[in-house]
């Protein structure tokens, strides 16, 4: 896991699809590229911001198929626990 201020971005085993559905059980989080907001954001970006890139190209990057980055916003921290919680069961 990587940790910087707000930003977090951690691997989720398994294919794109479980990275995908993980973002798609985020309902408390927009899905959104850019970071650095007062709201919780999230994307996957290897099915997003580096699709372009072939999967060589991704890796070099730093961009896994499970790869997902949060930047979290304000809401309160149970809050935003549970719903991450529920998200990961969701994508499981």
């Amino acid at each position: 896991m990587i940790v910087d201020g707000g930003l977090v971005g951690f691997e989720l085993a398994g294919r794109m699809a479980v990275g995908k559905a993980f973002i798609d059980a985020l309902k408390l989080f927009y899905h959104a590229a850019n970071i650095g907001d007062a709201r919780n954001l999230a994307i996957h970006p290897a099915s997003t911001t580096h699709s372009q890139l072939s999967a060589e190209g991704q890796i070099a990057t730093g961009v896994s198929d499970g790869y997902v980055r949060l930047s979290v916003g304000l809401e309160h921290i149970d809050d935003i626990l549970a719903h991450l919680e529920q998200a990961l069961v969701a994508a499981a």
